[in-house]
């Protein structure tokens, strides 16, 4: 029966349609969206300092939502300044997408963009066949899941910062349910090369491993799963599968198996019950990097 189970990397419309599900049920934007507004302006006070210009590099920018909001930080702190904004990006349609919302973004005269369409791998490649140039700010929001030897990742990417430069890496903290979710149940669902296991605890042992300087806050995010526990919901079998990253989970997965992550989910060290809603723990951690 497992071996009907397959992963949801490998229905790409359904993967997009789940990840729209899973914003609009988490706190996951309005979580980037705190730590943005509260405590990246102490990030960046040095990155610009003495500079003509300020070279930012996104990795996995998406569609730029969040990219968006730290270059108008970046822009306060800095006013004037010519920023230089890369962004690498393997999908296509997610490029199309930032480029609309930077169409219609004001105050963007003094932003030059420039987007690559590639993985963070295939960009490193590309990097060691040219003169590779310094940034001042990196930032890698949710996309080392995707990203197969981490540590050369890492360790690449903290050579090409300049003076004062920071990377900025948002990834699911330790202590949320996703670290429980995978720890238990991760070796019976179906895995895809694409993507990998990985929280705050693994990257900051990680990084202690490289002797390399970081600092990490960690933020509350939860995502309401009530309609998982509903029979033939459609935003509850969406989630089913974001959760559990296999495509149509609820038709597909072991019934034990299903009964099994359905009672723990709705356990304390998942999620918590609130006005008649199940939250999962969805906390991250944004994890500050130093030159």
């Amino acid at each position: 029966m497992a071996s009907c189970m397959r992963s949801l990397f490998s229905d790409h419309s359904r993967y997009v349609e789940s990840f729209r599900r899973f914003l609009n049920n988490s706190t996951e934007h309005q979580c980037m969206q705190e730590f943005v507004d509260k405590k990246l302006p102490g990030i960046i006070a040095r990155i610009g300092e003495t500079k003509a210009e300020i070279k930012i590099l996104s990795i996995g920018g998406g569609a730029g939502e969040i990219d968006l909001q730290i270059l108008s930080k970046v822009q306060a702190q800095y006013p004037g300044i010519c920023i230089n904004n890369e962004v690498v990006e393997p999908s296509a349609e997610q490029i199309v997408k930032y480029k609309e919302r930077v169409a219609k973004t004001s105050n963007m005269e003094k932003v030059k963009f420039a987007w690559h369409e590639e993985t963070s791998s295939e960009y490193q490649k590309r990097m060691l066949q040219e003169e590779p140039q310094k940034w001042d700010f990196i930032h890698m929001i949710q996309m080392l899941y995707y990203v197969k030897d981490i540590p050369a990742t890492l360790r690449f990417f903290h050579g090409l910062l300049a003076a004062n430069a920071k990377i900025l890496i948002i990834l699911v903290s330790g202590t949320s349910g996703w670290d429980k979710l995978w720890k238990k149940y991760g070796s019976r669902l179906p895995r895809d090369d694409l993507c990998q296991y990985v929280t705050s605890s693994d990257l900051t042992q990680i990084l202690d491993d490289l002797g390399i300087k970081y600092e990490c806050y960690d933020l509350l995010s939860t995502m309401d799963i009530t309609d998982c526990f509903v029979d033939g919901n459609e935003n509850g079998d969406l989630l089913w599968d974001f959760l559990t990253e296999t495509c149509n989970f609820n038709k597909t997965a072991p019934p034990d198996l299903r009964a099994e992550i359905m009672k723990d989910l709705q356990e304390p060290e998942f999620s918590v019950k609130k006005e008649g809603k199940v939250l999962f723990n969805n906390n991250l951690s944004f994890i500050v990097v130093e030159a």
